[in-house]
């Protein structure tokens, strides 16, 4: 099969497909059925805009076939309002319920996330989902770890990040690292991508809004992803392969408490141009 294929008994020569099409691969001259230029194989990003633009679903992509694609549907759009009360009242949740999440909403979520911006249509597709409550806390304790060797090698940076007092609250019998949630995801992938910061960090915030969704909630774990980049036990213990890195860590659970209202925020320091 061509690279795109056109049912040419539905097509309106709208052109929509060349013009939404990011690298410009589709040739639309009038009179004419849409089709991929030359060297568009070895160019194309495989993002789908040719398929989801098109209003007759007249465009098929080898790799993304149209028959697959699902419909949006209209009575699933929300408002302005419904989205911004969604958004603002999203909340990083540090106590959870005692409830295990089951592994199928972890991998629904996961599902959403595949559709996060990222460069390229690089795609992050590496994740560790981590449910087991005694390797959530052996890594807890590794992340002590490496906070007593910042305190003693690195301590005035160490203190300025309270981890002194989180060595304290753990020695106290509190998990202030992976606040006792039943699930921890971990973003990671190879170091020699240039884009695998950016597509991490906008994954994991599409899990932790889908999260919300679900009545779940997540936080960002960061002292964990801090030790897991520069701790050699952390590294040890999640066994990455190598050239990989961990660029993202989200803690997923059930939230203990509910929340009311939405806290004020400082208004934007905008400069308009």
């Amino acid at each position: 099969m061509n690279l795109i294929k056109i049912d040419e008994k539905t097509c309106n020569h709208d052109g929509i497909c060349a013009v939404v099409c990011p690298a410009g691969l589709i040739d639309m001259k009038k009179g004419k059925f849409p089709e991929a230029i030359v060297g568009a194989d070895d160019i194309c990003i495989r993002c789908g805009h040719c398929v989801a633009s098109c209003p007759m679903a007249s465009l098929t992509h080898r790799d993304v076939p149209v028959e697959k694609c699902l419909a949006i549907k209209d009575d699933l759009k929300i408002s302005f309002e419904q989205c911004g009360q969604f958004l603002k009242s999203r909340r990083s949740i540090r106590s959870y319920r005692d409830r295990p999440v089951a592994r199928e909403d972890i991998q629904k979520l996961l599902d959403i996330a595949a559709y996060a911006p990222s460069g390229h249509n690089t795609r992050l597709n590496k994740w560790i989902v981590i449910d087991s409550r005694d390797e959530l806390k052996r890594l807890s304790g590794i992340v002590i770890d490496w906070m007593r060797f910042m305190l003693e090698g690195m301590r005035e940076f160490a203190v300025s990040m309270h981890m002194d007092r989180a060595v304290e609250r753990w020695e106290a019998g509190k998990d202030v690292i992976l606040r006792k949630a039943p699930v921890l995801v971990i973003a990671y992938d190879n170091v020699k991508n240039p884009m695998a910061a950016s597509s991490c960090t906008i994954a994991l915030t599409y899990l932790e809004l889908a999260a919300h969704g679900m009545g779940l909630g997540g936080c960002w774990a960061g002292y964990f992803n801090a030790a897991a980049i520069t701790f050699p036990p952390m590294k040890e213990a999640l066994g990455l392969p190598e050239s990989h890195q961990c660029f993202g860590s989200m803690m997923i659970g059930y939230p203990k408490f509910d929340y009311y209202r939405l806290p004020t925020r400082k208004q934007p320091d905008i400069s308009w141009r």
